[in-house]
């Protein structure tokens, strides 16, 4: 009863924010991202009738507080419906930065439930296993389908999981990574989404998003999906910011590398787009052929790495397990 399975972390193009159930983690309304490959988080479970307790490990440090709960939400889940109660071991490892934005809970909810789906000897769908990542983030349920990937909303586990969306762009997107080390503070923003003025602004606009970027997606127009998923990323600072904590993640760097896109993009021709999430890294989309020079010049103001499309979460052979 023991598995490995990695994950790769999710961009969102249109975001959720906000969760009508915090415990369910249902959104208020759908979104869209895509995973970014390599980037990976890789989980080991193992269900063990000689454990005393659950042991849970990220990054060669023990789980504790809400970390804890979060994780023991998918394993008591997977548990429940594995018909099982023997304690976990669990360990999982990220190899790009957490926590500044990149994404790291989807990668690592997403690995945990193929893992522990995969160790409890349930036989699921990729969309089924999304509903299960999605008890620790809904982000994560994307990452379990992985590539450009569509999480409806709903008040329940048939209508409310993840889907991949076919299209053309998988091939041609790179991601220049602008990492700016800034810690956040994801879930927080969550629960107070709805106390911004902005909050209902933003919902009677987004299924008009949502409906534009499937759109966007399926003829492949570069410019269409991801000029949408740098005008979302602006309409959520500003419900996050409006909030009662008044979040503000964006770092100088990160209005750097905004005008730095703008420049490539207004000057030189070069399709060329910012989007972020809730932190202060950025994503800087463009095509394949112009990579090299949007990278030349990102890399001038913060430290960057390029990523392309990822697929789904998988499961790995014994010889990649962690422990």
């Amino acid at each position: 009863m023991k598995a490995t399975a990695k994950a790769h972390p999710i961009q969102g193009l249109v975001k959720y924010h906000g969760m009508r159930d915090s415990e369910l983690r249902y959104p208020y309304h759908d979104s869209i991202s895509v995973s970014t490959a390599p980037a990976r988080s890789k989980t080991t479970a193992a269900f063990d009738s000689a454990l005393d307790d659950d042991r849970l490990v990220i990054d060669g440090d023990e789980v504790t507080g809400r970390g804890r709960e979060r994780v023991l939400s998918v394993v008591d889940h997977v548990r429940e419906r594995a018909g099982i109660d023997h304690r976990v071991r669990f360990e999982s490892e990220n190899d790009f930065p957490t926590n500044i934005g990149f994404g790291s809970s989807s990668s690592g909810f997403a690995a945990a439930a193929v893992a522990l789906c995969e160790a409890a000897g349930l036989d699921l769908s990729h969309p089924e296993m999304s509903t299960v990542a999605r008890r620790g983030s809904a982000s994560a349920a994307r990452a379990v389908t992985g590539a450009f990937s569509h999480l409806e909303t709903g008040v329940n586990d048939e209508d409310c999981r993840s889907h991949r969306i076919e299209t053309d762009l998988e091939d041609d997107l790179r991601v220049v990574a602008a990492e700016v080390p800034a810690f956040k503070h994801t879930e927080q923003a969550h629960e107070e989404a709805e106390a911004s003025h902005m909050f209902e602004a933003r919902l009677a606009h987004i299924h008009q998003q949502i409906s534009d970027m499937r759109e966007a997606l399926r003829t492949a127009d570069f410019d269409a999906a991801f000029e949408l998923a740098e005008e979302d990323s602006l309409s959520l600072a500003a419900t996050t910011m409006t909030g009662p904590a008044a979040w503000v993640y964006w770092q100088p760097e990160t209005l750097e590398v905004f005008e730095r896109v703008r420049e490539l993009r207004n000057e030189e021709g070069v399709p060329v787009y910012f989007s972020t999430d809730t932190g202060a890294s950025v994503y800087v989309n463009t095509t394949a052929e112009h990579v090299d020079r949007v990278e030349e010049a990102i890399s001038e103001l913060v430290p960057t790495r390029v990523w392309e499309v990822g697929g789904p979460a998988q499961v790995l052979p014994e010889s990649e397990a962690l422990f």
